[in-house]
């Protein structure tokens, strides 16, 4: 049962789709999958995960980011949201695996600065 309570059908990654699960499992509150920010009715960005009451996204960065044209697209987003007060967390595949207790305490002090 616990196990239904978890599945959210907006992830647009099996990656994407652990993170938010094991976000969740941490004791972290549920965040909205592919949040749509937009800025005087015009498209800003989609963001992997969200919690929009505190303007903090987490973005899953899989292999295809490394190349150099998604590395542009993804830079001028970030700036974009960071124009716009938004707190972005970049999880690899490589600290996902190795160091998400690092990224979860990242996380959580986003998320205590900006509910305060």
């Amino acid at each position: 049962m616990r196990v239904a309570g978890l599945a959210d059908t907006g992830a647009e990654s099996p990656q994407e789709s652990r993170l938010r699960v094991r976000l969740v499992l941490a004791g972290l509150p549920a965040p909205v999958t592919q949040y749509v920010l937009e800025r005087d009715g015009r498209f800003v960005a989609r963001l992997d995960l969200a919690w929009p009451e505190w303007k903090i996204a987490v973005e899953y960065d899989g292999l295809w980011h490394h190349d150099p044209d998604q590395f542009h697209r993804d830079r001028r987003r970030l700036n974009q949201l960071v124009g716009e007060d938004w707190i972005v967390l970049h999880l690899t595949a490589k600290r996902f695996k190795e160091d998400f207790p690092g990224f979860l305490a990242e996380v959580r002090r986003a998320i205590r600065f900006r509910a305060h």
